[in-house]
């Protein structure tokens, strides 16, 4: 789309602006330079601007955001099955269940064959239970899970349901696993990555994700925040 033969009243009835994220950017960081740029082109002193859905900073791809009217639309979007490919690197764990924590203890991997890693994907698909990690927004007594494990403070979570439609390993490097999910909305791929080490009686952690689909949305029509000012912009 030529996002600068839009107008002002365009972007303020509303737009679904498809981002591949950067690594190292938060996903309130994209909402900002995009909310900046439009502002700046306009000359507008607000616009609503929000995501569907956070990625965390040490992943890539989609970032859905929606401008304007269509914020109203960012709920049932959220609730749309979603799509990552990844690696998890089995034989350590990490507190956070990725690399934003560093190893913590270490595991064998010598008793691990290509069939058993193939074979346990065969638990985590359907409907199952999830403890989301206690590196995680999510509230507990009114604080995020991430401030009581900063602390080293100890806290119960409860496990979800969610439903992991298909999970497949696309190859392997070991001590790396490369994978790709199609998951409901609510599931934590870094639990998935540390479940999965348990499950293969060796630890695992996530070191590298990237969410590729939302819904019919897709990483291969998105472009970088810096794509999208430069498009906003255009010489």
């Amino acid at each position: 789309m030529e996002w600068s033969t839009l107008s002002k009243e365009d972007f303020l009835n509303g737009q679904v602006l498809l981002f591949d994220k950067p690594l190292g950017w938060s996903s309130f960081h994209v909402v900002n330079s995009a909310k900046w740029a439009l502002r700046k082109k306009f000359d507008l002193k607000k616009i609503k601007v929000g995501h569907a859905g956070t990625l965390d900073p040490l992943a890539t791809g989609l970032l859905v955001v929606c401008t304007g009217k269509f914020t109203k639309s960012i709920p049932g979007i959220q609730d749309q099955r979603k799509e990552y490919t990844g690696t998890i690197t089995l034989g350590a764990t990490t507190p956070s269940y990725d690399l934003e924590t560093e190893v913590d203890q270490r595991f064998p991997t010598d008793h691990l064959t290509k069939d058993q890693i193939i074979h346990a994907t065969e638990s985590f698909t359907g409907r199952i239970y999830q403890k989301p990690p206690v590196f995680s927004a999510i509230k507990k007594d009114g604080k995020r899970l991430y401030e009581y494990a900063r602390k080293g403070k100890e806290v119960e979570v409860n496990a979800r349901e969610i439903e992991i439609y298909e999970f497949e390993i696309t190859s392997l490097e070991m001590p790396e696993v490369h994978f790709r999910v199609v998951c409901s909305k609510g599931t934590y791929i870094r639990s998935l990555a540390h479940d999965f080490g348990q499950k293969l009686n060796s630890g695992g952690y996530l070191s590298a994700l990237r969410r590729t689909k939302i819904g019919s949305f897709s990483v291969d029509n998105a472009i970088t925040p810096e794509a999208f000012k430069t498009l906003i912009f255009p010489q």
